[in-house]
């Protein structure tokens, strides 16, 4: 099935996205970075997005873009020579997973070296949203494809947290982007317990190299390392040097892995390269779940921007209603 696509309300009837074209541009994003709010409705797998109120939206959710976006960039400057993006593309929509435990950890997987696409970084599960499929659907689908987790109906609670808009190459110095996504992130509440999880998931070794859960304190840390700005890194004394997660070996079996936090703190370089990190956008998604876990979010330059009005009020006004998708 065709990727599903992101439509804009900006004339009163939805509208799909140019794939060469900023969304957060084209919803009035000031030269700040972000988050911005942002009205939102998703119907058979079609993202539809307002920076205004209109009949159907189902939340209010914060909307940002890393400050190196090649889409924002390319709004302001005049089109290379030779320079080609696709004029018959839209923008896909993407969900990703931020999977917690009872016991508040979250799930972070490594992206396998092979992916031609984010290799080696490490994510929460997730992917295309299909053209007809159900938000929450999509998103345990994803989980299931990269990770064998299945959670029963009845187990877990969630709510949207927020929005990105992602591109691959991720800077234009890495090359013209050949991807656009607005990716939304979910945050799924499981009723088990980390070691419960764990014991269940199969990762899928052509998708996932590696995997890790997070406490609270070390995704601060992680979260407070702002790819793309100067921001100080101002990290709590009590992080610790390295963290355990399991990577997987060749035959599929899973072995221990002590990282480095070091590498989790690893910021986006200028040019490409392959070297393992945590993506900007997973640092986004981190801050949104410290604050829905009522915890202050890391210091960053980029809260000198914020817009002062109703961002800074309380997201989910009207999530999306706990049961929607069938929850397989």
């Amino acid at each position: 099935m065709a990727a599903a696509r992101v439509q804009l309300l900006l004339s009163g009837r939805p509208e799909s996205v140019s794939f060469a074209r900023s969304v957060c541009g084209l919803l009035g994003a000031g030269p700040g970075l972000g988050p911005w709010p942002i009205h939102c409705s998703l119907k058979r797998g079609r993202l539809v997005l307002s920076s205004r109120p209109f009949p159907g939206a189902s939340a209010r959710l914060p909307l940002q873009r890393p400050p190196f976006c090649p889409f924002a960039a390319l709004d302001e400057r005049p089109r290379v020579p030779g320079a080609e993006l696709p004029t018959d593309r839209g923008v896909d929509l993407g969900v990703a997973i931020i999977l917690q435990s009872s016991d508040k950890t979250v799930l972070l997987t490594r992206r396998a070296r092979t992916l031609s696409v984010s290799p080696n970084l490490w994510v929460p599960p997730g992917g295309h949203v299909e053209l007809e499929e159900e938000l929450l659907d999509g998103g345990l689908r994803e989980l299931w494809e990269e990770c064998g987790l299945h959670l029963p109906q009845g187990q877990f609670s969630w709510v949207p947290l927020g929005l990105w808009e992602s591109a691959y190459p991720p800077r234009l110095s890495w090359g013209l982007p050949k991807y656009h996504h607005i990716v939304l992130y979910l945050l799924v509440i499981s009723q088990e317990s980390q070691q419960q999880l764990q014991a269940r998931i199969q990762p899928n070794p052509s998708e996932v190299s590696a995997l890790m859960w997070l406490t609270p304190d070390v995704a601060a840390a992680v979260a407070a390392t702002e790819d793309g700005t100067e921001t100080p890194r101002l990290l709590p004394q009590d992080v610790p040097p390295s963290v355990l997660a399991l990577e997987l070996e060749e035959d599929g079996r899973a072995r221990p892995l002590v990282l480095p936090m070091s590498t989790l703190l690893r910021m986006i370089p200028t040019m490409a390269e392959g070297k393992e990190r945590v993506s900007t956008g997973t640092k986004f998604a981190l801050r949104l779940w410290l604050q829905h876990l009522g915890r202050t979010p890391p210091p960053c330059k980029s809260a000198a921007h914020l817009d002062p009005g109703p961002a800074k009020e309380e997201w989910n006004m009207d999530p999306f209603p706990p049961n929607q998708g069938s929850g397989k």
